[in-house]
């Protein structure tokens, strides 16, 4: 054997790799990485939405079911290419689809099915808090989502203990941790770049909005907590071990990162992270992403806006 092949061996034996998946839209990957961030192996589930009750939709079966076909896909390659089975690295990463609407109770159990970014439904909700913050908020964006439920009185609403993400979601199933990166954050609601949190004034209208609906909660009591690149973000507990990779070799006390947006990962992913850089996403769907250096001085209906990674 090559002294490359040993070394490679050697590095997954003790961890010198990091993990990261992506939910997508149709796919679901799973890919190990090196030291030098060279892919060294990967997986991959397909998959699609349903629309159900007229809700585009991913049951929570076909998300579990996914991610672990996905990871043993990859741990298979690992087993096949190097002879040696993958129980410990170095780091793993969550990133899915951005906005959408995951609310759980306190029984830790999903309120109402996961309402995916491809919903129209929260025209009323959108056009009332783009005006009530000066600030755009988009129909898929979560609060957008929850505050339409608050209008239609849905029955879930005086339940909830936790709104998340996708990401965010499966993140806390893996770790008990209750986080967002402040990317896949800003797509939830909108972000203080001075402190790089949810921004305080506009939780504070949107308490007073809801008030006169005598809800158990207010919105400061179900948000995660917002991190950025780089922070520690919990790390892999014993159950989430055993959910995350089905044969049980994975071992717990991995340390995760923040979980992200996928418009994050791209950013990364193309080094558009600084001012005045941007990128094109071709995907199922088609955007631009700018870094603009300051604040805009309005809400525009044509622009969204969210944070790098970094804040």
């Amino acid at each position: 054997m090559s002294l490359e092949f040993n070394e490679m061996i050697n590095a997954i034996v003790n961890g010198r790799t990091a993990i990261g998946i992506e939910l997508g839209s149709t796919r679901i990957k799973t890919v190990l990485i090196n030291t030098d961030n060279k892919p060294v192996a990967s997986g991959s589930h397909d998959w699609e939405n349903s629309y159900v009750n007229n809700i585009w939709t991913y049951s929570l079966e076909n998300i579990w079911s996914g991610v672990q076909d996905s990871y043993q896909k990859m741990a298979g390659s690992i087993k096949e290419q190097f002879g040696v089975t993958l129980k410990i690295t170095g780091a793993i990463g969550f990133s899915g689809m951005m906005h959408g609407y995951m609310v759980l109770g306190k029984q830790k159990n999903l309120l109402a099915p996961f309402r995916t970014w491809r919903n129209n439904i929260t025209c009323q909700a959108s056009e009332t808090l783009t005006e009530l913050f000066n600030y755009p908020i988009p129909q898929r964006w979560s609060i957008a989502h929850l505050y339409q439920a608050i209008l239609n009185q849905e029955e879930h609403i005086s339940e909830i203990n936790h709104i998340t993400t996708l990401a965010g979601y499966i993140h806390w199933k893996l770790t008990g941790q209750k986080v967002l990166g402040v990317g896949e954050a800003s797509g939830m609601f909108p972000i203080d770049l001075d402190t790089r949190e949810f921004n305080t004034e506009m939780i504070k209208r949107f308490n007073q909005l809801i008030g006169p609906k005598n809800l158990p909660w207010r919105l400061d009591d179900i948000l995660p907590k917002v991190l950025v690149a780089g922070e520690k973000a919990g790390e892999l507990t014993a159950e989430g071990a055993k959910l995350l990779d089905v044969t049980g070799e994975l071992q717990a006390g991995i340390p995760l990162c923040p979980p992200e947006g996928d418009a994050g990962t791209g950013m990364v992913a193309t080094n558009s992270v600084a001012v005045r850089t941007g990128n094109v996403s071709a995907g199922t769907s088609v955007f631009a992403m700018i870094v603009l250096e300051k604040e805009l001085s309005r809400a525009y209906d044509e622009i969204d806006l969210v944070t790098t990674p970094s804040g």
